[in-house]
């Protein structure tokens, strides 16, 4: 009877995915705090600062005229106008509306990506160091997860030649690349992520850009897929520029001839995406003022760290070149990156993230630190490292 009662609630072996550890993090820091700790969050990606006024009045009139109900399932008609105006203000690109998607955070943008291109059993390169989830979401749906490893020879980004490597030992069927990229900071110029994309669809691997961190840039202009090629998939976010993590609003740029399956996907899965939270979206266009501010914000954390890690010791870093996270090497004080943030996170009060998450072989060497906090935390968190790291 146990037996057969044991069968009815074993979990299936798709859902045995890796935990996203840096959510754990923040949960012990979380518990930390609750008996009166005052912690310093450098783990998690999420702005500090609110999304703009504009969003948070639009959001505030709709509640305030009454019913909130459905949108379309590709989202509501004029936010995906809006979004498609924004490739030609910030690219220069002419881009067809009806090729926007609205999605629910850019997590929903990759479940609805990853089932309308591949199949169970097609393998995906991702870079490694990667964000965990890419690796995870893909799993869950049985395809295979390829990690290949990026080094400093080539600013830490994926290139041709170890794509075309991976492709000739077993075929892949997608490649999925983000810049600026997380956990590293690093991005890719327009002319080696041209050459990364046209390798790919040479050899009828299918292109996937998370572009989630753009306008975070720091040491020179992010280059969307869109002005590259004609067939990849493109998928962003009101979450980090936008500082609009809870809203769980996004976006994806299809191709034409995968715009109605997503669609079809979106009406089963989700019927469609928030309405407030759309409506919020399309007004926070118009606090553009508001988010540059918050950007310069950034830059001033990133000095904080690059100026003031190096002389507590954690002086090896990647370059930090946008979006808003240093992947700091620690391997002059301990081989386990795990251990280290548990040790910080008691005896320090600074949350950051183990590079184990986003990469299970090198990453036992490395620490991320998200600076999307105030800069009144960073100076802080920075202290209390130096410190920490000076008692030993």
């Amino acid at each position: 009877m146990l037996d057969f009662a044991k069968r009815l609630v074993t979990p299936s072996l798709r859902s045995d995915v890796q935990p996203f550890m840096v959510m754990d993090v923040m949960a012990a820091a979380a518990r930390l705090e609750a008996a009166g700790r005052r912690i310093i969050h450098m783990e998690v990606g999420q702005p500090a600062a609110a999304a703009p006024s504009t969003a948070r009045a639009a959001a505030q009139a709709a509640l305030a005229s009454g019913r909130i109900g459905y949108t379309e399932s590709l989202g509501i008609p004029l936010l995906r106008r809006r979004i498609a105006a924004h490739y030609r203000e910030s690219y220069g690109i002419d881009l067809d509306p009806g090729r926007v998607v609205v999605t629910t955070g850019s997590s929903a943008g990759f479940l609805l990506a990853f089932l309308a291109m591949f199949e169970p059993g097609d393998r995906v390169a991702v870079a490694c160091p990667v964000y965990p989830p890419y690796r995870n979401i893909l799993a869950a749906l049985g395809c295979e997860p390829v990690p290949i490893e990026i080094s400093a020879g080539n600013r830490w980004a994926l290139t041709p030649q170890a794509l075309l490597a991976a492709h000739r030992a077993r075929p892949l069927a997608g490649l999925l690349f983000a810049s600026p990229a997380n956990p590293t900071g690093t991005m890719m110029t327009a002319e080696a992520l041209g050459a990364l994309i046209a390798a790919a669809e040479a050899e009828g691997i299918r292109c996937i850009s998370d572009e989630i961190y753009h306008r975070l840039d720091y040491a020179f202009p992010a280059q969307t897929a869109l002005a590259l090629s004609a067939h990849a998939m493109v998928i962003n976010s009101f979450s980090k520029y936008f500082c609009m993590t809870g809203w769980r609003v996004g976006w994806m740029v299809a191709p034409d001839a995968l715009v109605r399956p997503i669609e079809r996907l979106q009406q089963n899965l989700a019927i469609s995406v928030p309405t407030l939270s759309q409506v919020a979206a399309l007004a926070a266009f118009d606090g553009a003022d508001e988010m540059e501010a918050v950007k310069h914000g950034y830059e001033d954390n990133r000095r904080v760290l690059v100026d003031g890690l190096p002389p507590a010791g954690l002086d090896t870093f990647l370059p930090v070149d946008g979006a808003f996270y240093l992947y700091a090497d620690i391997s002059r004080f301990c081989d386990d990156s795990f251990a280290f943030a548990g040790r910080m996170l008691e005896e320090a009060g600074v949350a950051a993230t183990p590079g184990i998450d986003f990469d299970p072989v090198h990453g036992r060497r490395y620490i991320r630190f998200s600076y999307a906090g105030a800069t009144e935390d960073m100076c802080e968190g920075v202290e209390r490292i130096a410190g920490w790291l000076r008692r030993g």
